[in-house]
């Protein structure tokens, strides 16, 4: 109820929400929009949060706003920002539900985390102190293994930062230190056991060049001095070994064909 309201004066937006649920005038609709944005924004204001910006808490009341202005039914008699203000307000409490959380649990689970908060602040609120579980639980007739539950997932609404430190000292090591990460030399060691598997179809000069080329790094004018033999020679050399190594490892991958039921009952 607006102000004019209570004193007894009409509200001078009657006539414009009347003329709009007949209407459906977009003109009318974007004035009634204009009109109403900073009582979005005074709703955002209540649901403020580190976890979302503001911005985007004054967008998703807006959108509450614009489904208030096309639902309300002036002929009911309720004024329109009795109606609108807890629209908005659900509009904004799906939104921290659905796009709050560092760690979306499933949906019975992340109901009954926001149920336990809710139950914490409103017994923190009744017994001047933190609530203890099992008070949550009976608040809630729900098990301490439940309540347990859902503050666990509770926790899943704010991340922590891997550019925490572990202690208050300077330099400390962050979380984002202890995690892991490949080792390339895994992959080297696992190429260079595969090489030499597969390097028994290469004959001597022709290990020589590549481990020239690949290993050394040598270009294949240098190549060609050292094994004596032109550049052009060496290309050649070098496709050709390259080519024998994919053709044993295909092999390599290839399945031993099993033989037909003939060859197997003369064998």
């Amino acid at each position: 109820m607006t102000q004019r309201e209570h004193n007894g004066c009409p509200d001078p937006d009657t006539n414009l929400l009347a003329s709009y649920a007949k209407t459906r005038d977009p003109l009318l609709r974007e004035r009634l929009v204009r009109r109403y944005l900073p009582l979005a924004r005074l709703v955002a204001g209540r649901f403020q949060s580190h976890r979302v910006p503001f911005e985007d808490l004054n967008q998703v009341a807006a959108i509450g706003l614009l489904k208030a202005l096309d639902r309300y039914d002036p002929a009911r008699g309720v004024a329109f920002s009795t109606y609108a203000v807890p629209t908005m307000a659900g509009e904004l409490k799906r939104h921290l539900r659905d796009h709050a959380w560092s760690v979306r649990p499933p949906r019975g689970l992340l109901e009954l985390a926001m149920s336990i908060r809710a139950a914490e602040a409103d017994l923190t609120r009744e017994l001047g102190r933190p609530p203890a579980i099992g008070e949550i639980a009976g608040a809630l007739g729900i098990t301490v293994e439940e309540a347990l539950e859902g503050v666990q997932a509770a926790d899943a609404r704010d991340g922590t930062s891997l550019d925490e430190p572990w202690s208050d000292e300077d330099g400390a090591a962050t979380l984002g230190d202890s995690l892991g990460h490949d080792d390339a030399g895994f992959d080297r060691v696992e190429d260079a056991i595969t090489f030499d598997l597969l390097s028994e179809v290469l004959d001597e000069r022709e290990r020589r060049i590549l481990w020239l080329r690949f290993h050394a790094g040598l270009m294949q004018r240098e190549i060609g001095e050292r094994v004596g033999c032109s550049q052009m020679h060496v290309s050649r050399l070098i496709r050709g070994a390259l080519r024998k190594l994919a053709d044993a490892a295909e092999g390599e991958a290839r399945p031993p064909e099993e033989p037909d039921g003939l060859h197997a009952l003369l064998h």
